[in-house]
């Protein structure tokens, strides 16, 4: 195998699929790429056997071939070749010859034999959606996903193709973070998905903010194939529990607040808090909003903010971390918080097909 290809170029693609690769792995082979030299073009592949991402970038290609690299050791070559054209000659036993200007290297690599074939992707049905807007979904909804591994069906996004829109949500049972798209498709293709946390965070670190993204739902894979990129992720098995009865059907107050200055005051009394004193105490009362923290031992912390409000005092205790992640990934000026007592879900909407649900924190 030999071939020319410009570093600008094998460096981003190499950047693209080097994020499935396990720091850890069992076997050699996980922790390489595949590298397939075809007519006038190559092709990248790494994976973790749950996910697997292919990259093609342009490239003049002397000798078809193809081999596995150690992916890591490769990326960090090209990155600190001069730019400019890198040349490639991989001998029969695996051994790459990499030039460039003054620079040369020899890195071992492993037959491609061995390396784990991407699944077919036929049958099952297909959605295309705009890229950016599935991009700002996941940002919406991605901090909200559970860590607990006992939950294995909140370990990952919920995508639910149903009614003419996406209906993406996450949760961890404390909280939970909704946004909808319209999203064109028969009905005869309604159907849910739970795309795990790796294949969600690959996603968030890949995608652009322009141009066609094509979803392949499978029976237990799902494919997202855009630009020169196709990541092919194992779903998550299970039933989703229903979103739809925890998000409270009505509220006695609704109070608008803006969004950048409520994240500031709660990043500031967030200050005081610890692990074992996580909440702060929002008091929505005549025209303000006051937010305390109270931790014996530590101290305390009190921000006021003006607001538009008439309503009865409510005062209710969150974790302020769960407030935050909401707040940092919208855009909106304005939010709205919607409230009943200091026992019921708070919510926090705005002027999006976008919701979040937040159970409130029992404090004496």
């Amino acid at each position: 195998m030999k071939f020319k290809i410009e570093k600008a170029a094998f460096l981003e693609a190499l950047q693209v699929v080097q994020g499935v690769v396990s720091i850890r792995s069992t076997l050699p082979i996980l922790s390489n790429v595949l590298v397939q030299a075809q007519k006038s073009q190559l092709l990248l592949t790494t994976t973790d056997l749950d996910v697997s991402v292919r990259c093609s970038v342009k490239a003049s290609v002397q000798k078809i071939g193809a081999t596995t690299l150690p992916v890591r050791r490769l990326l960090g070559i090209v990155r600190e070749l001069p730019e400019g054209e890198i040349d490639v000659e991989v001998d029969d036993k695996n051994l790459a010859s990499i030039t460039s200007g003054a620079s040369y290297f020899k890195i071992n690599g492993i037959g491609d034999d061995e390396f784990p074939p991407l699944p077919k992707l036929t049958g099952g049905f297909s959605y295309s959606i705009d890229q950016g807007a599935f991009k700002e979904m996941l940002r919406k909804t991605a901090y909200a996903v559970s860590t607990d591994e006992t939950r294995h069906v909140l370990n990952g996004v919920h995508l639910s193709f149903k009614e003419d829109k996406l209906t993406m949500v996450a949760t961890d049972g404390r909280r939970l973070a909704l946004v909808e798209h319209e999203v064109e498709f028969p009905e005869t293709a309604e159907r849910d998905l739970i795309l795990p946390t790796k294949a969600v965070n690959e996603l968030q670190h890949v995608l652009q903010d322009e141009g066609v993204l094509k979803i392949h739902a499978l029976d237990s894979q799902a494919a997202v194939e855009f630009n020169d990129v196709l990541l092919v992720s194992k779903l998550i098995d299970g039933s989703y529990p229903n979103f739809k009865q925890v998000v409270p059907s009505s509220c006695d107050e609704r109070v608008t607040v803006e969004r950048e200055g409520l994240l500031m005051a709660l990043r500031r009394v967030a200050l005081l808090t610890t692990d074992k004193s996580s909440s702060v105490k929002l008091t929505f009362g005549k025209n303000q909003i006051e937010i305390t923290a109270i931790t014996p031992d530590v101290g305390e912390a009190r921000e006021t903010l003006p607001i538009k409000y008439s309503g009865k005092e409510i005062t209710v205790a969150f974790n302020p971390e769960y407030v935050m992640d909401p707040l940092r990934n919208m855009d909106n000026d304005e939010i709205y918080f919607e409230l009943t007592d200091e026992l019921s879900p708070g919510v926090i909407k705005c002027d999006i097909p976008f919701l979040y649900v937040l159970m409130p924190m029992r404090v004496s």
